[in-house]
């Protein structure tokens, strides 16, 4: 495909990084020095202007194009961008926003202003923090073929149960299957005579039930109670989207937000959250609201360095678990490194929610794994695929090495795939595999 990239930030240089390797890419933005960077870093072509002027795409071949990505942190700017694309050529666009009021004025709008798939960084983020607050000890979570089928990734801690031993001997879980391992820089395939060492990270995909039996047993300390006590810090949009969606499930977290105002608007929106107004930084206003007892803290301020520190403080105090909002994607495995459980990086996940649109258009849904070494994608099986009407042990042969077939969905049931099952067409498969090979995979899936 040619695929137009309106902004060369965190979410288009992303994007365009894992699109150069098999598509023709051009990226647009406004800032000359990121121009410059990006001309000298990836394969793509480069263009300075600005990616609402027609002049611009005319140079950056709109007429040409297959897609355009307009990825801005300006979400005026990418509706733009996406209506005069429309004006100027047949192409399929996506819209990056922050603002879930424009996700639901789009929705109501049916589909409009020229954009044909929108995507709500705020909103994605706060849908996996929730993801993540439900399964304990994981570091990344994602669901699949409509929630039947859970994909999670999880450190294994000195004091497992599972360290030390191999997957066939810890392959003890229904519904659950150890698709790969990630030991330093490397990422290898669960075979079952690979040892799981305390301080791997594991990928397992499986039904959401034995995902969160797998997470229990992993780190029963960190397995929260039949009344989970979750705590909010800021009322960010990310942080009232967190709220929200955890009073959808029936619970009552507490909000802490220093702002009157804002705190006050809050406290009329949620009707099942208690809402504080306080400095979230104040340890004896943390002591005094029993912050220790907490089974996760949300960390959902708009600086980085605020989101680490209320998340180290939280620890401190004796939280069971720390998730933070990360705006800066190379400062993930810093906070992950020096004591923070998860970091949620919006840009990393729009771009994941954004790449699953070029695979081929055949991959349902899409996970990047640990800083995008590998990749899970959902696929429906169709008469050409490679595994149609055949039995794994078979077909497998004709896939590349570093592919796992982690789970199959069946009229809504999830199938642990063994060396006799035989996909048939329609099914949906969730494979694990090497960003390297995913390419391939997506082709003859």
């Amino acid at each position: 495909m040619r695929v137009i990239i309106i902004g060369a930030g965190e979410v288009g240089s992303s994007i365009a990084a894992g699109l150069a390797d098999s598509h023709e890419v051009v990226v647009v933005d406004i800032d000359a020095d990121r121009v410059e960077e990006l001309t000298y870093s990836i394969d793509v072509l480069a263009i300075q202007g600005d990616g609402t002027s027609m002049p611009t795409l005319e140079e950056a071949g709109i007429d040409r194009a297959d897609m355009l990505i307009a990825s801005t942190d300006n979400d005026e700017t990418n509706i733009v961008a996406c209506n005069a694309a429309k004006i100027a050529g047949e192409v399929f666009t996506i819209a990056r926003v922050k603002k879930p009021d424009l996700l639901d004025t789009w929705n109501r709008s049916n589909r409009g202003f020229g954009v044909d798939f929108m995507v709500c960084s705020d909103l994605l983020s706060a849908q996996a923090i929730v993801t993540i607050v439900g399964l304990p000890a994981a570091r990344d979570a994602d669901p699949f073929a409509g929630g039947t089928v859970q994909m999670a990734e999880f450190e294994i801690p000195e004091n497992s149960s599972i360290a030390g031993q191999t997957v066939a001997e810890a392959d003890r879980f229904d519904s659950l299957t150890f698709v790969g391992l990630l030991r330093g820089e490397t990422v290898q395939i669960a075979r079952g005579e690979t040892v799981l060492e305390a301080g791997d990270y594991v990928v397992v995909i499986g039904s959401p039930e034995s995902v969160q039996r797998f997470g229990a047993e992993l780190s029963p300390e960190q397995t929260p109670g039949s009344t989970e006590e979750i705590v909010v810090i800021g009322g960010s949009e990310i942080g009232f989207q967190v709220a929200r969606l955890l009073e959808q499930q029936g619970l009552s977290p507490r909000l802490i937000e220093e702002d009157h105002d804002r705190a006050r608007d809050l406290a009329e929106r949620l009707p099942n959250t208690v809402v504080m107004e306080s400095d979230a930084t104040d340890m004896e206003f943390l002591s005094r609201e029993h912050i220790d007892e907490a089974d996760v803290v949300v960390s959902a301020l708009l600086h980085d360095e605020a989101n680490l520190l209320i998340s180290l403080l939280a620890k401190q105090l004796g939280a069971a678990r720390a998730v933070a909002v990360v705006e800066h994607g190379d400062y993930v495995d810093i906070f992950e490194s020096v004591g923070v459980d998860a970091a949620i990086n919006p840009r990393e996940i729009t771009a994941e929610e954004i790449t699953r649109f070029t695979h081929e258009g055949r991959a349902e849904n899409i996970s990047l794994i640990h800083n995008d070494r590998a990749e899970v994608i959902e696929v429906e099986i169709n008469r050409e695929s490679v595994l149609a009407g055949r039995p794994l042990k078979e077909s497998m042969a004709d896939l590349p090495e570093a592919v796992v077939v982690g789970a199959v969905t069946r009229d809504g049931e999830c199938i642990i795939p063994r060396g006799e099952t035989r996909i048939e067409v329609g099914d949906h498969v969730i494979v694990f595999a090497r960003t390297d090979v995913v390419d391939a995979v997506a082709a003859v899936l």
